[in-house]
């Protein structure tokens, strides 16, 4: 969840880039070569939380929902729970 800003995304990745590099040297790496998005993973989580008030999202102004793919493109199953109070 985030800002839906052009400008803000490509800094999202610039960050993620920074902090995890691709081909670093990762250990996992030896296996399929793709630590970076497993690492960048972890930095982001897997699964967030939404309030709903009478059927509609409670998202701030410029809040918006993210799906990063950090290791594709391929297709996924997004699964969605609802929880009622």
């Amino acid at each position: 969840m985030n800002e839906n800003e052009g400008g803000l995304k490509e800094d999202i990745l610039d960050l993620l880039n920074k902090l995890v590099p691709t081909g670093a040297g990762y250990k996992h790496d030896r296996i399929d070569d793709n630590a970076d998005s497993h690492l960048r993973t972890v930095l982001l989580g897997a699964s967030e939380a939404l309030p709903i008030l009478e059927g509609k999202l409670e998202l701030g102004t410029w809040q918006r929902i993210f799906f990063a793919e950090m290791d594709g493109p391929r297709s996924r199953t997004v699964n969605i729970t609802l929880l009622r109070a």
